[in-house]
C-alpha cells in the first residue's frame, strides 16, 4: 500500500552520472542507468538524504509524495550479500538516525538467518584493550576550546600573519553545536582545502567568525554532519552561514549538506557561495 512519506528526488538536468550517490546509498535504491543516477526501488529508499551530500551538482533532495513504505526485510536481503562492514555502516546508518524500528527489523533479521552482528567483534575488541566496551574519551584535541579572547589580544601585537580562528576545535565530526562561540555567530564552513589554496584565508573569511571544516567527497557520516548543521542553524541560531568550497566538483557537496541542513531547520538563515580557485583567489561569491 502506497502512503505520503519522505523519499529521494533526482533532478536529472542536473545529474551528470558521477556515481558518487550510489555508494553513498547503502541501502542499494541508486543506480546509474544511462548515464543518469535512478532511483530503482520505492522500497529500498530510507528517505533520509545520506546520498545528498555525496552529490556534488545538488542533483539530489529529499520530498514528501506518494511511495511505497520502506522495507528493511528487503534492504538486509542486499546487505547480507555484500558483507559485514556494509551491514555494519547500515546499522549505524539507522542508529545514527534513531530509527529503532528499522534497527529492530534488521537485527530480527540477522537473527533469524544467522547473521552475525559485526558490532559485536568491535566491542569485543574494546573490552579487551581496557576501554569497557566504549570508544576512548578525553582526547585533548577534541576537547572544546574558547579562544575569542586571545584572537583579540593579538590584534595589536604586530605580527606579519595573526591567526582569527577564535575555536577549537573546527572539524565538523569534533565540534559541539551548544559551545557557546556558535551562539548567534556569523558561521564559515569552509572544504578542508580552501584554507591552503587561499592565502589570505583567516582575514578575508574566519576573522571574527565561527569556523567549522569538512570534506563532502571523502569524509564519512555525512548524515552526523547535516544534524550537527542543523542544530548549528536551529538552535545555536547563527545569523549567517557562508560556505567556502573549492572550484572542484565533488566540493559542491558541501553546499548541498548546507541546503538541506537550512531547509530542515525550524528558522531560516541567509546561506553563501565563496568559490574558491585551485589557484587561490575568489572565482565566484553569491547568496544562494
Amino acid at each position: 500500500m502506497k502512503t505520503k512519506r519522505q523519499i529521494i528526488r533526482i533532478d536529472e538536468g542536473k545529474c551528470d552520472g558521477c556515481g558518487n550517490c550510489v555508494t553513498g546509498c547503502h541501502e542499494g535504491a541508486l543506480r546509474v542507468i544511462d548515464g543518469k543516477a535512478r532511483l530503482v526501488s520505492d522500497l529500498l529508499c530510507d528517505g533520509l538524504g545520506a546520498c545528498i551530500g555525496e552529490c556534488p551538482r545538488g542533483a539530489i533532495a529529499v520530498e514528501e509524495r506518494t511511495a511505497g513504505p520502506y522495507d528493511e526485510e528487503k534492504v538486509m536481503e542486499g546487505m547480507a550479500r555484500h558483507g559485514a562492514n556494509t551491514i555494519k555502516a547500515h546499522l549505524k546508518h539507522l542508529a545514527d538516525h534513531g530509527q529503532k524500528k528499522f534497527l529492530g527489523q534488521a537485527l530480527d533479521y540477522m537473527k533469524r538467518h544467522g547473521i552475525r552482528d559485526p558490532r559485536e567483534e568491535e566491542m569485543t575488541q574494546h573490552k579487551e584493550r581496557g576501554h569497557g566496551g566504549h570508544e576512548p574519551c578525553g582526547c585533548p584535541g577534541g576537547r572544546t576550546m574558547d579562544l575569542r579572547g586571545a584572537a583579540a589580544a593579538e590584534e595589536g601585537e604586530g605580527r606579519a600573519a595573526v591567526s582569527r580562528l577564535r575555536q577549537w576545535p573546527v572539524q565538523l565530526h569534533l565540534v559541539s553545536p551548544s559551545a557557546p562561540y556558535f551562539e548567534k555567530a556569523d558561521l564559515v564552513v569552509a572544504a578542508d582545502c580552501a584554507a591552503y589554496a587561499y592565502g589570505n584565508f583567516h582575514e578575508d573569511f574566519i576573522k571574527g567568525k565561527a569556523l567549522v571544516i569538512a570534506c563532502p567527497k571523502l569524509d564519512d557520516g555525512l548524515e552526523v554532519y547535516q544534524e550537527k548543521l542543523q542544530a548549528l542553524i536551529e538552535d545555536a541560531k547563527v545569523n549567517t552561514v557562508t560556505v567556502v568550497q573549492m572550484e572542484v566538483p565533488c566540493c559542491g557537496g558541501l553546499l548541498a549538506l548546507v541546503k538541506r541542513a537550512a531547509e530542515l531547520a525550524g528558522r531560516k538563515v541567509p546561506v553563501k557561495r565563496v568559490v574558491i580557485g585551485i589557484q587561490g583567489g575568489v572565482k565566484s561569491e553569491d547568496w544562494v
